[in-house]
Order: C-alpha cells, then sequence, then structure tokens
C-alpha cells in the first residue's frame, strides 16, 4: 500500500509546500519502485508459507492484493521515472 501512495504524498507535499517543487517531488520515483518490490517479495514469502501449512495458515488474499498493489506502485514508480527522463530531454533541447 505504500508503494502506491509514496509517489502521490511526494506530489501532494510539493503542491503544498514553497520549498519543495514538482521536479524535486519528482526525484522520489525510486521509492515505490524499492517498496513495490519489498511487497512482492513479501507477497512470495507469504504464499510459500500458505503452501506449507497447506492453507492453514491464511492469508491467501492479502498475499494476492499485496502482490498487486506492489506491481502497482512499481508502475507508478516507472511512470514517475520516465516522466522526469522525458522532462530532462525536453530541457535540454530547449535550453
Amino acid at each position: 500500500m505504500l508503494a502506491v501512495v509514496a509517489f502521490p504524498v511526494a506530489i501532494l507535499i510539493a503542491r503544498r509546500s514553497a520549498p519543495v517543487s514538482l521536479i524535486e517531488a519528482v526525484y522520489s520515483f525510486p521509492v515505490p519502485i524499492v517498496l513495490g518490490l519489498l511487497a512482492i517479495q513479501q507477497a512470495r514469502r507469504a504464499r510459500e508459507r500458505i503452501a506449507r501449512t497447506l492453507g492453514r495458515a491464511g492469508g491467501a488474499r492479502q498475499a494476492r492484493w499485496g502482490r498487486r498493489l506492489g506491481v502497482i506502485g512499481i508502475g507508478i514508480g516507472v511512470a514517475g521515472g520516465l516522466a522526469l527522463g522525458f522532462y530532462a530531454l525536453l530541457a535540454g533541447y530547449s535550453g
């Protein structure tokens, strides 16, 4: 869940804070990628535990949602990185 909300929170802080610009907020794009990878890793460990206990441990639905949210977080981080890259490319050609 943190992977999904990390980037939008950084942008919200940039919009409401004078010292932080939007471009500086976009530099936080690695945060959702790292958090997304951690979420996927934890979901994998949970699925392995569920398989070891033959489903008695429970939590299959939470593991599935954790993996999904991790993938979404990675997508948000990659999109932010691409946006920053294209901005740098356009800024380089315009100036």
